[in-house]
């Protein structure tokens, strides 16, 4: 699903999603949980403002934006409570 992304440059030019836009919704990034580089995408795993987890990637070749997973808090919080004994 392609997506918008809202981006800040640091020093070093580095672009790091600070909002996703999803249609109508604007989603923003309360943590940057990990990022990772493929040979032609960069990953981001990300922690929205509504609880969610959204891992998006970055088309570097056709500068375009795409969300690839996304899950609620709840499901989380769910899950998490699945694997404790």
């Amino acid at each position: 699903m392609q997506i918008r992304v809202d981006c800040y440059a640091g020093y070093r030019g580095e672009e790091t999603p600070r909002r996703l836009i999803l249609g109508s919704c604007r989603i923003g990034i309360v943590a940057v949980e990990d990022r990772w580089l493929a040979p032609e995408h960069r990953y981001f795993k990300l922690i929205g403002d509504d609880g969610g987890l959204y891992i998006i990637r970055h088309d570097t070749s056709r500068n375009v934006w795409e969300l690839t997973f996304y899950t609620t808090q709840e499901a989380r919080s769910h899950a998490d409570g699945l694997q404790r004994p």
